[in-house]
């Protein structure tokens, strides 16, 4: 079975910008009192009309191999890209990152200010857990309690939040192989891990199932890493949507940095290959999968 990673990607996108749309809408829901425009404008701003998709993606993706493929599972997945959005648009501040530019447009502190960017990023962040909760996206309370408290753990102090922590004290000091692997799992790789193992809980996957997916996560994200690691250095940021060079002129930690680009490329694919032998017991049901950590090694933006 041949299967087109960029297309089921942009499938699950569509599905995903629907449901972020509906939940981004002026309407205040029960319990709310009302949306002040600016701020629902500027959270709209950061989280439609562009990106990739890749962990609501792969969260959808890793529930179809397991049966499942519906709107709940959605859900989750806009949940999640609640969550790496809010992440873009504090990384983009000027006291992180500084980036005027993400997905080929103002970042949101450009496009609106620094106050109202701010206010997004943490409105975008508790809207996450808001979808999660949702009975759509499991019957079962006790499912949805799990995936909740699964996704604040790979977003906060122990997870993403962390490993940006560990990536701002990484700058233009000396960093060790092993110092550079965690923060980087912490920072990029704790929601792709989040995304394929709450997928295959989601449909109903048996432990062992579920441990696969966590492990194939687990790379993936590495992957996803070095692939933008390199991009940085060899990437245009024309294609990018974002500004190229930034790692190296901020001191970032990076292995590119630290053992070069052959080295690095040899570690993706090699990161690749294990990824997709550990889904060989999965059968030709895991093509769609094995195809998606493919297309995050050899990414172009």
């Amino acid at each position: 079975m041949t299967v087109d990673p960029a297309g089921r990607l942009a499938d699950s996108a569509t599905r995903v910008e629907a449901a972020l749309e509906r939940a981004l809408g002026a309407a205040p829901l029960d319990g709310e009192t009302a949306r002040p425009e600016r701020l629902t404008a500027a959270m709209r701003h950061a989280c439609l009309g562009g990106g990739k998709r890749l962990r609501p993606g792969l969260l959808i993706a890793a529930g179809r191999l397991f049966g499942r493929d519906d709107e709940g599972l959605v859900l989750a997945g806009a949940a999640l890209e609640c969550i790496h959005c809010y992440s873009l648009v504090h990384d983009d501040l000027p006291a992180m990152d500084d980036d005027d530019m993400r997905r080929g447009r103002p970042t949101v502190h450009k496009a609106y200010d620094e106050a109202t960017a701010i206010l997004a990023g943490d409105a975008l962040l508790t809207l996450a857990f808001d979808l999660v909760a949702d009975p759509a996206v499991h019957a079962s309370a006790e499912v949805r309690l799990t995936a909740s408290r699964e996704l604040a753990r790979a977003s906060g102090l122990g997870g993403m939040a962390g490993g940006q922590m560990l990536d701002l004290a990484a700058e233009h000091r000396p960093t060790s192989e092993s110092d550079i692997r965690q923060l980087q799992a912490m920072k990029t790789g704790a929601l792709i891990r989040y995304a394929a193992r709450t997928g295959a809980r989601l449909a109903g996957a048996d432990p062992d199932g579920i441990a696969a997916l966590t492990r194939f996560g687990e790379i993936v994200g590495l992957a996803f890493q070095l692939a933008d690691d390199l991009l940085d250095v060899e990437g245009d940021s024309a294609a990018l949507g974002k500004a190229a060079g930034k790692d190296a002129e901020a001191g970032k930690a990076t292995l590119v940095a630290l053992k070069g680009v052959d080295w690095t490329r040899a570690e993706l694919d090699r990161q690749i290959a294990e990824a997709e032998s550990l889904l060989a017991s999965f059968g030709t049901g895991a093509e769609e999968l094995s195809a998606l950590a493919r297309f995050v090694a050899n990414r172009d933006r």
